[in-house]
């Protein structure tokens, strides 16, 4: 069994196929008997469809009607969420940029579970070209659609899609199309704690023309939604952000079972907030100190963008488990590398390991106690840094 473990031999293209077939037609049938059994914006158990899509809409519902700044106050988007969907539907809190605000708004043009629909089937293509760019294997778009943080990212409606696409995009581009890496990257502030490390890689890697490009995004970004929906609006969210930290991330409003994060995982153990802040700057140090050294060195880009991926995960204190959304690209970029470079003892079983990992991994921690995804995605780090030094030696 260990050698099997070892090798990966257990892991072939037709088990794989097999495998991805059968949780894909499981996704298909658990999506579809929801909405099936949907009044068109609850399900059965009263909660919103796509249950996180349901603030992005009623978001882009005060920015329709001309007040911008009002999702940022928890009491009146709260307020609209139960007025929207139910009284027991639950709160989903509204904590991105006010450039989010701009997508959110588009989609608020529609019925609800229309725009539900339509925000899924935009975003995910982008997922899936960003995967095939990375790796160039005929089944690499059936892998990446069974992946299991999409089904966990289609029940929730959320962004996560996009994310790996604009983080994956820009990591993949950078050396042969650094303006647009640039603008992916900056376009990627929309969820901003991902972001802490990319500044570091392009320093460090000396991309000069994509770290122009970035900056240059983020600054006509923030200019165009500072005219466009007022200074109210961005002192709002400003001012939210206390919120955020305090009672979201340090307080867990969220479940700490679900936050896939150092922080995180110190809290649930019942750790301090220091000792959880110090707990998790170990965890971004590791992550800054490795992707900064592949990135100085100009390693492989698909070592580079791997260890940048995963980094951006283990780098912040908040990051949900539809987040993981972000390993597509990097497991891809790895298995590329891998490929053609060869595979080393555990490394199959390793990146099968984390393709799965989004199936149980909010229950298995609730569970157990466990952050398991936190110490496979710091073995994966470990991994990406080991094959740089052995290239060295």
């Amino acid at each position: 069994m260990l050698q099997i473990l070892r090798d990966g031999s257990w892991i072939t293209r037709e088990r794989t196929r097999a495998i991805c077939i059968m949780l894909l037609s499981g996704y298909a049938l658990v999506i579809l008997a929801m909405f099936a059994t949907s009044d068109g914006r609850l399900d059965r158990f009263g909660r919103p469809l796509g249950t996180d899509f349901s603030q992005v809409w009623v978001a882009g519902k005060f920015t329709l009607e001309g007040s911008p700044a009002v999702p940022f106050d928890p009491v009146p988007h709260e307020a609209r969420q139960r007025r929207e969907f139910s009284e027991t539907s639950g709160f989903f809190h509204w904590g991105y940029p006010p450039y989010f605000l701009v997508i959110a708004a588009f989609f608020a043009l529609f019925p609800y579970a229309l725009a539900l629909v339509l925000w899924q089937l935009t975003t995910l293509p982008l997922y899936l070209a960003t995967v095939r760019r990375a790796i160039r294997d005929p089944q690499s778009i059936l892998v990446a659609s069974a992946f299991p943080a999409v089904f966990v990212n289609l029940m929730h409606g959320h962004n996560g899609f996009l994310t790996a696409a604009l983080l994956g995009g820009g990591s993949i581009l950078v050396r042969t199309r650094p303006w647009i890496s640039g603008l992916f990257f900056g376009l990627a502030a929309y969820k901003p704690q991902f972001g802490v490390l990319v500044p570091m890689a392009l320093i460090a890697g000396r991309y000069w023309t994509a770290f122009a490009a970035a900056s240059l995004t983020v600054v006509a970004m923030t200019l165009a939604t500072w005219l466009v929906f007022g200074e109210v609006t961005w002192r709002a969210y400003v001012v939210s952000m206390e919120y955020s930290r305090a009672y979201v991330a340090e307080q867990g409003a969220t479940g700490w079972h679900k936050i896939q994060t150092a922080f995180a995982a110190a809290r649930l153990w019942g750790a301090s907030l220091p000792l959880a802040y110090a707990a998790q700057g170990a965890s971004s140090l590791a992550a800054a100190v490795v992707v900064v050294l592949l990135w100085w060195r100009r390693s492989d880009w698909r070592l580079c963008g791997a260890a940048l991926l995963v980094g951006a995960l283990l780098a912040t204190p908040y990051s949900l488990d539809y987040d993981l959304m972000v390993l597509g690209p990097a497991i891809a970029l790895f298995a590329a590398y891998g490929i053609e470079k060869g595979f080393a003892p555990y490394e199959k079983s390793l990146l099968a390991f984390l393709w799965f990992m989004p199936l149980f991994l909010r229950n298995f921690t609730e569970l157990t106690h466990v952050h398991v995804g936190v110490l496979a995605m710091l073995v994966f780090l470990g991994a990406v840094a080991r094959r740089e030094f052995e290239q060295v030696r």
